[in-house]
């Protein structure tokens, strides 16, 4: 019969190998991959930052952009692969802050802002401090499963990829038409403050991820998409001013559609 203590020596052992294998699955490309496109995306806004110090307007832009696309691809790529995790969720938030809060600020501070003086400074903070507060939000929500579902597929305020785009728009209207009054400063501390109050508003806006699409439609949706991945790729300042536009515009049916009077309505 063999002695308590080499029973117990080998149950710890066994717990020890079970606790390392455990490590092992955490450690799988399919968790990796997920948090890899989010640092990737954060590393673009970081480079978005540099660009703008340096005065490169439009590479600023477009990595600005790139990490858009990339916090995209991120969710997708978790849910994909079975990846959701709190840890991903918190990485992507701060990956956010970076890319559409700090970045579209100092882009527009050093572009436009910076003619104010410590006026345009704190213009760019404002910004910044609004981004964080509806990335804490959005946290808040996703635990208590407020967020945007397929089911109510709306954000609780602008959310912070398209506050950026809205936020850079007189940048991108000055690619297309160079001119004084788009570079204004005042222009640009106007966005800033529409961009900023949407941001912590409570409007119901658009959340495309969760956007329900017929089976019978999903062909044409693919057309479409390509036709837009054409038109980014040969007018894409134009492109995305208007797509921009588009989805700005779409925010009062949102709120229209969103209200309990009107749902209910629609409902009956």
């Amino acid at each position: 019969m063999e002695q308590p203590d080499r029973i117990s020596r080998r149950k710890r052992a066994r717990q020890i190998v079970a606790a390392r294998l455990e490590r092992l699955e955490d450690l799988s490309i399919g968790k990796l991959v997920p948090s890899t496109i989010t640092l990737l995306a954060l590393a673009s806004g970081t480079t978005a930052i540099r660009f703008a110090l340096n005065g490169q307007w439009k590479q600023a832009v477009g990595f600005v952009v790139a990490a858009m696309i990339l916090d995209m691809l991120d969710g997708r790529a978790a849910r994909l692969l079975g990846a959701d995790s709190r840890f991903g969720a918190q990485l992507d938030s701060l990956a956010d802050l970076v890319s559409f809060g700090v970045a579209p600020g100092v882009i527009m501070y050093m572009w436009s802002l910076e003619r104010m003086g410590n006026a345009g400074w704190i213009a760019a903070l404002i910004f910044c401090a609004a981004s964080a507060v509806r990335l804490a939000r959005f946290n808040v929500e996703s635990v208590r499963d407020e967020g945007a579902t397929k089911g109510n597929p709306y954000f609780t305020g602008l959310p912070t990829p398209a506050a950026a785009c809205m936020m850079l728009l007189p940048l991108l209207l000055w690619f297309q038409w160079p001119g004084e009054m788009v570079r204004g400063p005042w222009f640009s501390a106007v966005m800033v403050a529409v961009t900023s109050a949407l941001m912590v508003s409570r409007l119901p806006t658009p959340s495309i991820k969760y956007m329900k699409l017929q089976r019978q439609h999903r062909i044409a949706a693919g057309i479409v998409f390509a036709g837009l991945a054409a038109l980014l790729v040969l007018w894409p300042w134009a492109t995305l001013s208007v797509g921009l536009i588009i989805y700005v515009a779409s925010i009062p049916f949102a709120v229209f559609a969103h209200h309990p009077r009107y749902a209910t309505r629609a409902g009956n």
